[in-house]
């Protein structure tokens, strides 16, 4: 079963974002259910002290569980389709992995160091985007995935 846990600098407040993410994640958990694709955890991190990218590569670091595959949200990083990323997702999930920690950075992004640390990069584009934003399309995408993987009709190519 591979559980995934959504690492966030920075907090959501009530908001159409909150209920889209709330909406796709559960959706997830339902379809992926019965593919061994465990629950998700949305874990916000705050660096209260405004010590910039590097605090916030230590709050994200210390969020992430023991053992766990790391994947960040970067513009840097590899462009996949959504069938392609739902190959990845099982790909971790049918080697053993079981623990996904994907981490979306604060304002500034991904401190470097801990961008060279990451297991896998991933791009949403060449367009930079709202850690809110970046956190709907990445429930969605999650969504589609499992509904990829489980041949429901959601997608369509």
């Amino acid at each position: 079963m591979l559980s995934l846990h959504i690492i966030a600098c920075g907090r959501l407040r009530k908001g159409p974002e909150v209920e889209l993410i709330s909406d796709y994640l559960d959706r997830y958990e339902k379809t992926g259910r019965g593919l061994g694709l465990g629950p998700v955890s949305l874990i916000e991190v705050e660096d209260k002290r405004g010590g910039g990218m590097a605090a916030e590569a230590e709050l994200l670091r210390k969020a992430i569980p023991k053992g766990a595959v790391t994947m960040i949200l970067d513009e840097r990083g590899k462009l996949l389709s959504s069938i392609d990323f739902s190959q990845k997702i099982s790909g971790w999930r049918d080697t053993g992995v079981q623990d996904l920690a994907i981490l979306i950075g604060g304002a500034d992004g991904i401190d470097p160091a801990l961008r060279q640390e990451a297991d896998f990069a991933l791009s949403f584009g060449k367009m930079v985007w709202p850690h809110m934003l970046a956190r709907v399309m990445l429930s969605e995408q999650l969504y589609r995935a499992a509904s990829i993987l489980g041949n429901a009709p959601y997608h369509r190519v």
